[in-house]
């Protein structure tokens, strides 16, 4: 087992930036609930058991006082707060996002014109022959003559 600032170096930034998207990118929210997060960590290290990946335990944690001060701030009612069962489901979200805005950032180095095409495809969500529409291109032989 690391030990807890090897896993704070590592992992503060995964739990930061999931508790901003959580809270619509509340940086001071996502500050407090971080460090909170880690000085749970610290206090119940022994408690951890390994059947997942240390960031999705800690993401746990998170979660839970993210929950935990939605009702407080807003004095929701919850019937009752279940945990997730499947751990994988927020590890695979954090890393979504990630690979997602890597995605965009390698877009961006592309030329102009394939930039387009690409952003019409994933944001636009448009088929190659919409898109060869709008830039005035055609499809040729069932391939995309649109790059």
């Amino acid at each position: 087992m690391q030990d807890i600032e090897e896993i704070y170096i590592k992992y503060s930034k995964t739990v930061y930036k999931y508790i901003l998207f959580l809270s619509n990118g509340n940086k001071d929210l996502a500050e407090e609930i971080t460090s909170e997060t880690f000085k749970i960590a610290v206090e119940k290290i022994n408690t951890f058991k390994g059947k997942c990946k240390v960031s999705v335990w800690l993401c746990q944690i998170a979660k839970f006082l993210w929950y935990k001060e939605i009702k407080y701030k807003n004095k929701i009612k919850f019937e009752e707060l279940q945990e997730i069962e499947d751990f994988q489901e927020v590890e695979d979200a954090v890393i979504q996002k990630e690979e997602k805005l890597e995605i965009y950032k390698q877009i961006q180095k592309l030329d102009e014109k394939t930039k387009d095409v690409m952003y019409l495809r994933l944001i636009g969500n448009l088929n190659f022959d919409e898109i060869g529409e709008i830039i005035g291109k055609t499809r040729k032989l069932g391939k995309s003559n649109i790059l």
